[in-house]
């Protein structure tokens, strides 16, 4: 289930939730992002590799390519096993910027984006299905939880790929994490 928590930046204990999937799309929409969702033309085995999934969603990625100029697409994939999953949760929890705009379909699993916008902060729960593109130069962070399980599409309008300017804010520490959201749902 998606689900959008809207919370003033200096008060994450005060979101107001919606799960509804059009009101979600409709108030991401006003700050300039774009949330739907794609359907698979099949379905993965658990070990699918990165020509089968772009194979799979091979008419949407060609689509957004053309219309955005995408230079660059692949896929990660992460798993609480990934001996790595600790020091790349902390990466992503940095508030930070891209100065590319960052696109990213959840093929499996899910991840919370976290969106500040003004005096807002917008916590994005992304799964199956979900497609969200955060616009450039707007500060956010992700978190992929402490046991990650996510298939992701990224796309890139640079060959450089993933480039962050991490903004030095502590911020993304005083809001809930990933883990504690899914464990207060029903």
């Amino acid at each position: 289930m998606s689900l959008l928590i809207r919370y003033p930046d200096n008060q994450p204990d005060q979101g107001h939730y919606y799960h509804d999937f059009a009101d979600i799309a409709q108030h991401l929409h006003g700050i300039g992002v774009t949330f739907e969702r794609w359907t698979a033309a099949c379905s993965f085995a658990a070990d699918a590799d990165q020509a089968t999934v772009l194979a799979a969603y091979a008419e949407p990625i060609a689509r957004l390519q053309h219309q955005y100029g995408f230079q660059s697409v692949d896929v990660i994939s992460l798993t609480a096993a990934h001996p790595d999953k600790a020091a790349l949760r902390q990466k992503f929890l940095s508030e930070h910027t891209h100065d590319d705009f960052e696109v990213r379909f959840f093929v499996e699993g899910c991840g919370l984006f976290y969106l500040h916008v003004d005096t807002n902060v917008y916590a994005v729960l992304c799964e199956q299905g979900d497609l969200i593109s955060v616009p450039a130069h707007t500060r956010h962070w992700f978190d992929l939880g402490e046991n990650p399980q996510l298939k992701a599409i990224r796309l890139f309008t640079t060959p450089d790929g993933w480039v962050a300017t991490f903004t030095g804010s502590d911020i993304a520490a005083t809001f809930p994490t990933l883990d504690q959201i899914r464990a207060e749902l029903p």
